[in-house]
């Protein structure tokens, strides 16, 4: 093509492309960019507007044009991690000239695009106005003032609401779904849209919700949610000390906005908002053992050595996620299996597949057989995507010709999502650009979807998924097969996904879980939760911590993170240990490592490799411990997980919701309670032989050592490597 102009772009939330128009919906009065990309070939290009005027882009340096905008900080030089070339890849020419247009209008108008004889648009611009009238605002329950309700509006419409909360000197905000960068989000700003962060998320998340808690104050605490599944911003106090300014995207055709304020102690607030949105299940118990993975652990052998060679260590493994087990391309069928492929996409039973003795995965039956037979648990890796380009698959003609046949079924049967001209909608992202996305609201393209899989619970016996991904619908004028677009439904269709996941397995007698990293509103319904792709730094594992705490407020109680992180070289013994005893004291223990082409030496995360790779023969030693440790808290945090759901209080939960009047508690936010009677104060940084913890009012123990302290009070102890702070409740 010549000419490219997108008015829209790809709709990255956090970056601009080089064809798009800047910004999308322009303010009246305003000045906005309008992008071309050209071929070289073309000498000129001019925008040209309904009322005949032509206007000459400037051809620029792609460099000096503004792409990414969100305050997100570009991964260091030389960061490790297989993906982080491709995730931090900019907006590319590919050899096209860049030509912005400067326009600044007040009033409607469209324009064309023209040069080296094509023609492209017309496209229309509605400015828009901040208007204190426009659509409606429905606010139920009791908490803030709301004030300074505002609409921007077009003549097409309105499109957002804008409205503030009044907040008092003293009150903290707490919530916004899984957040890494604080937990109190008091003087910051933020938006509410899931979005795959490869590593270091800053202020992005794959799990935002509208809703958070507000204590601390003299009037008592209160809580709100923003009742829309749209993108949402927040300036908790940044411009304003004294409001909390809320801004939501509305459908123009219908501009009412709900707004649900809560009033009561913390744990109330929270059971109110999941009793509203969907309440978590009682988890199986078998999610609280210690859990172990790796990418690289792609056959049988090398599975079943890893698991042998734990308990042979004398570490309990409750569950292991196998990641790469299937062909990478249905996502269905394991490695190199041989099977009839279906034209249809219809689903294969066990007994379709021959699988070679001396292939990857000569017997999973017997595998699975042998993992159960030993106490653990198997889940199986996702991923919610038909890549649509896989060439690479030269050395699997049955997996080649089924992902093409089930890339033609979702085409011809319309069980993708689609764009607005009725084509199917590719993924726009990095991670499987161009693949085809199942339509979650589409009953037949669900059932189409999950039958294929209906065999691994019901032939195979796994129990469970790694329902990775779930970030990958962009796009405000999508289209769903139940009517609804993209700006309404694309934040839901992690939620869908799990939830598709789960109802397989109810279907098929599986008392499993999904292990996601996405989600919004209503994910807490679907356990369990992972936070995501993070470095092997100390940096991140306190992120992590933030991650877990925040996370937990929105309902998802059952979470937990690759200790010491996946990504990169591995970690240092001190880290990989201080990760290990927090996670021991999390609700999901669980380490993984990151796809490294099978390159020596190996970056598994097993305490083992550890040990090797570090000469710190201690790592084994130590790790089995808390291990160990780990197995003898199932039957309490079994029992306290059932005290999450019945009181709201998250199993993993910031120290808010036991000592809400107490403002000491802000200055140690990475401390957390464990339940109701177990207090964690993990070590943060290296290099320390002390730690202080934060003793709020009451009688407190030890639980390493039985000392007892009285509360409020901060303590030092000592912390060698194979213990951890963590302080039993006495009273």
């Amino acid at each position: 093509m010549t000419l490219s102009h997108r008015p829209f772009g790809t709709e990255h939330p956090y970056r601009y492309d080089l064809d798009q128009r800047v910004p999308a919906r322009p303010l009246s009065g305003e000045a906005y960019e309008i992008r071309v990309l050209a071929d070289p070939s073309v000498p000129a290009v001019h925008i040209v507007f309904a009322d005949g005027t032509r206007l000459p882009a400037q051809p620029v340096d792609p460099a000096s044009v503004v792409c990414d905008f969100g305050a997100q900080p570009a991964p260091p030089a030389g960061a490790a991690g297989h993906l982080t070339e491709a995730a931090s890849a900019v907006p590319d020419t590919d050899g096209r000239t860049v030509f912005v247009a400067t326009v600044t209008s007040a009033a409607d108008t469209s324009y064309e695009v023209e040069g080296g004889g094509s023609r492209l648009g017309p496209f229309p611009v509605f400015p828009l106005t901040w208007q204190p009238s426009g659509g409606t605002l429905r606010v139920s329950g009791s908490g803030s003032t709301v004030e300074d309700v505002e609409w921007l509006v077009g003549s097409d419409g309105p499109r957002r609401a804008r409205f503030a909360l009044r907040l008092s000197a003293d009150e903290h905000v707490v919530g916004f779904g899984e957040r890494y960068h604080a937990l109190d989000q008091r003087g910051e700003v933020l938006d509410a849209t899931v979005f795959e962060q490869y590593k270091r998320q800053g202020h992005r998340t794959y799990l935002p919700m509208p809703f958070a808690i507000v204590t601390g104050g003299s009037g008592g605490d209160w809580g709100f949610h923003v009742q829309t599944t749209r993108r949402t911003w927040y300036d908790v106090g940044a411009a304003d000390p004294g409001k909390l300014i809320v801004e939501a995207e509305i459908d123009p055709a219908d501009p009412v906005l709900g707004l649900r304020l809560y009033r009561g102690e913390p744990g109330s607030i929270v059971r109110d908002f999941l009793a509203e949105t969907g309440l978590p299940p009682q988890p199986p118990e078998w999610i609280f053992r210690p859990w172990m993975s790796g990418n690289e652990w792609n056959t049988q052998e090398r599975v079943l050595a890893e698991v042998r060679r734990s308990l042979a260590e004398q570490i309990p493994v409750g569950a292991i996620v196998i990641e790469a087990w299937s062909d990478e391309a249905t996502f269905v069928a394991f490695r190199d299996a041989s099977y009839e492929p279906h034209a249809d996409g219809a689903p294969h039973r066990l007994d379709d597949f021959t699988f070679p003795a001396d292939g990857a995965w000569p017997d999973p039956k017997g595998m699975v057989d042998e993992l159960h037979q030993a106490g653990v648990k198997v889940l199986l890796w996702q991923i919610p995507l038909v890549p649509t380009d896989r060439g690479d698959l030269t050395g699997s003609k049955s997996a080649a010709e089924q992902v093409a046949a089930d890339a033609a079924t979702m085409i011809d049967r319309e069980y993708a999502i689609k764009e607005a001209d009725g084509s199917p909608h590719r993924n726009r992202g990095w991670w499987f650009p161009g693949a085809l996305l199942p339509d979650w609201t589409n009953p037949h393209a669900r059932r189409w979807w999950l039958d294929k899989r209906r065999y691994l619970l019901e032939d195979l016996g796994i129990d469970g998924f790694k329902t990775d991904g779930g970030e990958h619908a962009w796009g405000h004028d999508l289209r769903y097969f139940d009517g609804s677009r993209g700006d309404a439904a694309n934040n839901l269709f992690a939620v869908r996904y799990a939830e598709a996941y789960h109802d397989l397995m109810r279907e098929s007698g599986t008392d499993g879980v999904t292990f996601s990293r996405a989600g919004f509103t209503g994910a807490a319904a679907f356990p369990a939760h992972w936070a995501g792709d993070e470095n092997s730094t100390w940096e991140a594992f306190r992120a992590s911590i933030t991650a877990g705490l925040t996370a937990g407020v929105g309902g998802i109680f059952f979470w937990g993170w690759d200790l010491a992180g996946f990504s990169g070289d591995i970690p240092e013994p001190e880290l990989y240990l201080r990760s290990a005893a927090a996670a021991c004291f999390a609700p999901i223990m669980q380490y993984h490592s990151e796809f490294n082409h099978h390159r020596e030496p190996s970056v598994d995360r097993t305490p083992w490799n550890i040990a090797s790779r570090t000469g710190s023969a201690d790592v084994v030693e130590v790790y089995r411990r808390f291990a160990q440790l780990r197995e003898e808290l199932v039957p309490y945090l079994a029992a306290q997980a059932a005290r999450s759901i019945e009181t709201g209080r998250p199993l993993m939960r910031p120290l808010l919701f036991d000592h809400p009047g107490d403002p000491e508690i802000w200055n140690w936010p990475q401390q957390w309670r464990l339940g109701d009677d177990l207090l964690v104060a993990p070590v943060t940084s290296p290099d320390v032989t002390e730690w202080q913890v934060y003793l709020p009012a009451g009688e407190w123990e030890d639980y390493f050592t039985g000392v007892r302290h009285t509360g409020p009070a901060v303590v030092t102890r000592a912390v060698p490597l194979d213990e951890i702070p963590v302080y039993r409740r006495l009273s």
